[in-house]
């Protein structure tokens, strides 16, 4: 279980301290693939879109469901992703779903579950995590209910 801690902890602060470059990177292979299926890509991001929005609306106004998320995260990223791939798949953009959205996804979770941990960036998770900092990532990962611990 200390194994399991250590990596989703080394995750969460990887997420917080490279997010620019995840960012960027997610937004290069979007707009890759929207060059070449620009009307899929905009529904597989709007059924992504829509799918996080409905489980943060859902999840944030009962108690319960806000201690799942935090107890469960990956069931709970499942659950997003399982939606928006059922929107998608409705729509008939499969491919954009899985090259447009889930193939970043894929790339920046690789990295940031092998790139291990600095100095900077243990510093620039706790003015994260003390509140002198408010960041998109930081944001996101509130919604999927990922407090950062300050450590």
């Amino acid at each position: 279980m200390a194994e399991a801690d250590k990596w989703t902890k080394r995750v969460l602060h990887n997420l917080l301290y490279y997010q620019t470059n995840y960012f960027i990177t997610a937004l290069f292979v979007f707009l890759i693939i929207g060059i070449i299926h620009p009307v899929k890509m905009v529904f597989g991001f709007v059924a992504i879109a829509a799918a996080f929005g409905g489980f943060v609306f859902c999840t944030n106004n009962q108690w319960k469901a806000r201690k799942f998320k935090k107890d469960h995260p990956i069931i709970s990223v499942l659950i997003v992703l399982g939606a928006g791939y059922l929107l998608v798949y409705m729509l008939g953009a499969v491919i954009v779903f899985l090259l447009g959205i889930a193939f970043p996804l894929m790339l920046i979770l690789l990295h940031a579950s092998l790139r291990m941990r600095s100095i900077k960036n243990k510093f620039t998770n706790k003015m994260e995590y003390i509140g002198l900092k408010r960041t998109p990532m930081g944001i996101i990962l509130e919604g999927f209910g990922q407090d950062q611990d300050g450590s």
